[in-house]
């Protein structure tokens, strides 16, 4: 996680500061969502949050700063994923998890709204490390295993991911797409 993107580490706050927080970030989330990145404005972003302005910057310097630290939690959480790899039902149903929380960051970063190249980085980072989770996978049970094929994959999962977020996919989407991936492409060639 590059250092300038890091929000205060919870360890460091009390509970109170914890919950503030967490607020901040909910809310930057929402405001994300429903205003697109570059229409949101810290005015917005404390609106939702009930909060100051005062606060807001206690905890981030920018909303850029604040896209960071939800940059950051996101790609620590599909960093954790790549490693879960091998039960696809529960990888795909958690992928989606994490992309309905964090779809305005991931949309951001997959439109290149995100002109902080460390933010960047972490969200090619963190879906490197799934294609190569995906890779490994293919490999293991002796199905191809290419760019082209892990490609396909990720494209799958994130296009699905990012349709159900916008509701032009049924909520229980996952299961089908994890069907589609262990028929499709799990299997020996």
């Amino acid at each position: 996680m590059a250092g300038a993107y890091k929000a205060p580490k919870e360890r460091e706050l009390r509970a109170q500061g914890k919950r503030t927080l967490r607020r901040l970030l909910g809310a930057g989330l929402q405001v994300f969502a429903d205003r697109g990145y570059h229409a949101a404005r810290v005015d917005d972003i404390v609106r939702v949050a009930e909060t100051s302005h005062g606060t807001f910057y206690l905890y981030f310097t920018s909303k850029e700063h604040m896209l960071g630290a939800l940059a950051a939690e996101c790609a620590a959480q599909y960093e954790q994923l790549a490693a879960e790899v091998d039960e696809i039902d529960k990888f795909v149903a958690r992928f989606f998890e994490i992309y309905q929380q964090y779809g305005p960051v991931i949309r951001a970063w997959m439109e290149r709204h995100v002109t902080a190249a460390e933010v960047n980085r972490l969200g090619v980072d963190a879906f490197t490390h799934i294609a190569a989770a995906l890779a490994k996978r293919l490999q293991a049970v002796g199905a191809p295993h290419d760019m082209p094929t892990v490609g396909a994959m990720m494209a799958l999962l994130e296009r699905s991911a990012y349709y159900q977020s916008a509701g032009a996919m049924p909520e229980d989407a996952a299961p089908a797409v994890a069907g589609v991936l262990k028929r499709g492409f799990l299997v020996p060639s």
